[in-house]
């Protein structure tokens, strides 16, 4: 849950890297948020509980693109990246780059980069 919150405070920042572990959270706690009223809406037979639903996914859909988005930065590619089906999965599943890439510090700590100096240290 503690991803999900983070992901809803960085609204649209599409900068930096998420960790697959940020990012399938991020969506674990979308999906039961949208498909748990829906579903619910269903079985008890309450239309404003699937639109409940539906507004709470459409609310956030621009965090879950950018978490999406810092994912791809995570593997070392563009956000766009993630508008190629089936390959977005197959980088969404893949570890991310260790140490600090273009994109920014690697987001499990790891090694960081001095730019000026060009030195890499434990950090």
């Amino acid at each position: 849950m503690q991803y999900f919150i983070k992901c809803l405070k960085q609204y649209a920042d599409f900068n930096g890297r998420a960790r697959r572990k940020e990012f399938w959270m991020n969506f674990l706690f979308l999906m039961l948020f949208y498909i748990g009223p829906v579903v619910l809406a269903g079985i008890i037979n309450m239309p404003a509980l699937a639109i409940v639903g539906i507004v709470i996914y459409l609310a956030c859909f621009i965090p879950y693109l950018a978490v999406a988005c810092r994912r791809m930065h995570d593997v070392g590619k563009s956000g766009w990246f993630m508008l190629i089906p089936f390959y977005n999965l197959i980088l969404f599943c893949t570890e991310g780059t260790k140490g600090p890439n273009q994109y920014g510090q690697d987001p499990k700590g790891g090694a960081t980069l001095d730019i000026e100096s060009g030195v890499e240290y434990k950090g």
